[in-house]
């Protein structure tokens, strides 16, 4: 016989997937129709499954020390769905939570409190999308792909066009269509594609990807595939300077080039949510930094700003990359020729200098290493610093918590409080780094923290964040 106990959890349950199964129709159709993309305490929604969504609510308490209803957050979203707004990133968890839990109501209806939380946004003309083609179609490429893919649609601020490939042999419009369709790391595509050999084209969800085989940028006129004023994406990292990314723009139909791998000489490196605001729409040329040195500097940012920091080391434990040797073979770098899965493999990383290029004020005060380590995906860095200031562990992690869900870094750090979690477990996070406060250790002003990121798709969500600055597409994230 079922006892109380159980049928009220039953209940509870079945409660939440119906009210989870009733949002999804409509988060999709506000990202369709007007570009609106729905969030829960930072969790996107769009695409999400029912248990998705109601995971996000769950994880709201982690934040707040009480948890988020989906019965109490379906009234905004309902709220939403009846306002005419343009592009915007919602966070709906933020506004039932301030609405019920922060006296934030004032007496107002929650129609009327939507309405005035989402005033700058109301009847505002939407911006044109740009086109873009992604100049190589490796690990990052394919990622991008994913992202852009994934929110492809009429009111898409981004469009993806084109992917430029060497010229390959018979078969390899398939191939290139199986790599994005199958990942050994990040899972399968979610959604449909085909291939349009007649044409060299991907048609993967709605989006028309044309294929475009060229040895160099020298060989290429994007107008003649009806692209034009491009931002060009190169994905290959075999040119890092200004003459040879330069080549780019000389293509008709190019307007704009942004790097992901770390530039030299004098292009702008742009860690997003630190310094993106550097990015002028004059700027031709400009650098997404690495992984890596976008882990850290979001997390160095908050604490200089709040304790300052005296100086520092910062080692990490790194995921093997392609640059690596499957087995014992010749590399021009020290140690990196070892057989990549099956060894620890010290090397060097110039992720602690770089960090100066988008926080100058920590110009010097950093070093560090790197070990590649024998996994795939998520990497982990260890910031072990001297504060200015002296601290505890719980002031330290309550700063940091609170930067993860209120400040301007709120999209870049991301905050557990998780005691079992491992690597696996941040496959697919879209934040730059995530601080694992469990692990966090403060002896007066010293202090040691470990930030887990997924140096392929936690970078590539931030590549794509710089690419809506370049493109001048960029929209807000509400509430503030």
């Amino acid at each position: 016989m079922t006892s109380s106990h159980e049928l009220e959890y039953t209940n509870s349950w079945q409660e939440r997937q119906g009210y989870a199964e009733s949002m999804q129709p409509i988060i999709g159709k506000l990202y369709r129709s007007r570009g609106i993309e729905i969030a829960v305490y930072g969790r996107p929604l769009v695409n999400a499954s029912p248990i998705e969504i109601i995971k996000s609510h769950k994880s709201v308490a982690q934040f707040e020390g009480t948890k988020l209803r989906l019965r109490e957050s379906f009234p905004f979203l309902e709220a939403i769905s009846k306002m005419d707004l343009n592009s915007a990133r919602i966070d709906i968890g933020k506004l039932a939570y301030s609405y019920l839990y922060n006296d934030a109501a004032n007496g107002r209806s929650v129609e009327e409190f939507v309405k005035d939380e989402l005033a700058e946004i109301a009847d505002l003309p939407a911006k044109e999308s740009r086109d873009v083609v992604l100049y190589g179609f490796g690990r990052i490429g394919r990622l991008l792909a994913r992202l852009l893919i994934e929110k492809s649609g009429p009111y898409a601020d981004l469009r993806l066009r084109a992917i430029v490939v060497r010229g390959g042999k018979d078969g390899d419009l398939e191939k290139r269509a199986s790599l994005l369709r199958r990942d050994s790391i990040h899972g399968p595509f979610n959604g449909s594609i085909t291939v349009d050999k007649e044409r060299n084209a991907i048609k993967a969800n709605g989006s028309y990807i044309q294929v475009i085989y060229a040895n160099s940028p020298s060989e290429i006129d994007y107008t003649a595939y009806g692209i034009d004023n491009a931002l060009i994406v190169d994905n290959t990292g075999i040119w890092k300077d200004e003459a040879g990314l330069g080549q780019h723009l000389e293509c008709k139909g190019a307007a704009k080039v942004l790097l992901t791998a770390p530039a030299k000489g004098n292009i702008k490196n742009i860690v997003y949510g630190v310094n993106n605001k550097d990015i002028l729409p004059e700027d031709k040329i400009v650098c997404a930094a690495s992984c890596t040195t976008n882990a850290i500097t979001p997390t160095l940012k908050a604490l200089n700003d709040k304790f300052g920091i005296k100086n520092g080391h910062v080692e990490t434990v790194h995921s093997y990359t392609n640059d690596q040797n499957l087995i014992d073979n010749y590399h021009k770098a020290d140690r990196r020729g070892r057989a990549a899965a099956l060894n620890m493999v010290i090397t060097e990383t110039g992720a602690a200098k770089a960090v100066s290029k988008a926080l100058p004020e920590l110009e010097g005060k950093l070093t560090g290493n790197a070990i590649r380590v024998p996994t795939p995906n998520v990497s982990l860095a260890i910031l072990n610093l001297n504060l200015e200031k002296s601290t505890s562990v719980e002031e330290l992690n309550a700063f940091l918590r609170d930067t993860a869900l209120h400040s301007d870094l709120r999209d870049q750090i991301d905050y557990t409080a998780s005691t079992e979690i491992v690597s696996t477990d941040l496959v697919g996070s879209r934040y730059a780094g995530v601080v694992d406060s469990q692990a966090t250790i403060v002896d007066d002003n010293r202090i040691v923290l470990y930030v887990w990121y997924d140096n392929e798709f936690g970078y590539s969500c931030q590549v794509v964040r710089c690419m809506r600055d370049m493109a001048e597409v960029a929209f807000p994230s509400l509430p503030h």
